[in-house]
């Protein structure tokens, strides 16, 4: 019985050249070998080897994939419309303003007797028993005239609050004194509601409310620019003058509707 020659038969390098999956270059690396290692190797088969780098492919494509998708995002961030930018950009610089901006505070109310001229120069407005409670107006209106009367002290005119609310009994009583007076009966003026006042000019300490005065009536002039400027309607751009008037602008029913 013939010997089998050790690089022979099924695990020898003629076997292994025979099996399909072995190539070329393994046969030769297994050639090299001792001759009691030949039968111990194991065939190492290059598709599975292949078929594991095709596995780490999408792998390693992750992280590239991850990385282009937060250039797109944070280049969108720096990139955006021009107009709406700027939209966005005064928005938000209004909102910041608003909040940032200091609530203004009545001033002290001022002694009777700085009423008295006023009282002695149109005894039909009845001053005395004007009311110039700040808190019975709009809040809202409120900051608005402070914010004017803040405006006029810095054109050299302060200006002080001649009437604020007026209740409907009072406006009635007015409204009979003639057109020169008022021509709304209660219920149809904004004092009523909070949202008008009378303002005045003051010089040394007296309220100044005549209209045959120069000083006074360039006040009310200042008084009409301010007031507009702030959105507000000036009683001197009516047929009937009423120069130191100003009061929240569109209709009763409209502003109350917001409420």
């Amino acid at each position: 019985m013939a010997q089998a020659h050790p690089l022979q038969g099924p695990g020898s390098v003629e076997g292994l050249l025979s099996e399909p999956s072995l190539s070329m270059e393994d046969a030769a690396d297994l050639a090299t070998l001792p001759a009691g290692s030949v039968a111990n190797a194991q065939p190492q088969v290059p598709g599975v080897r292949h078929s594991f780098r095709w596995l780490l492919l999408p792998l390693l494509s992750l992280p590239v994939v991850g990385l282009g998708v937060l250039l797109v995002l944070n280049m969108g961030r720096y990139y955006q419309r021009p107009d709406y930018v700027a939209q966005e950009y005064a928005q938000t610089e209004r909102i910041k303003q608003t909040l940032q901006e200091e609530k203004l505070v009545p001033p002290p109310a001022l002694p009777p007797t700085a009423f008295v001229d006023a009282q002695a120069e149109r005894p039909s407005l009845d001053i005395n028993h004007a009311n110039r409670d700040w808190s019975r107006l709009n809040p809202a209106f409120v900051q608005t005239v402070l914010r004017v009367m803040a405006a006029m002290k810095e054109r050299g005119f302060a200006m002080v609050l001649l009437e604020g609310y007026r209740s409907p009994e009072r406006q009635n009583a007015l409204a009979t004194q003639g057109n020169h007076v008022t021509q709304a009966k209660g219920g149809e003026s904004k004092h009523q509601y909070g949202l008008a006042v009378d303002l005045a000019p003051i010089r040394n300490g007296k309220v100044v409310i005549s209209e045959r005065d120069p000083w006074a009536m360039q006040a009310y002039q200042a008084l009409g620019e301010e007031a507009q400027a702030a959105g507000l309607t000036w009683g001197g751009n009516w047929s009937f003058k009423d120069f130191g008037h100003i009061e929240q602008t569109g209709s009763i029913r409209a502003l109350l509707a917001k409420k």
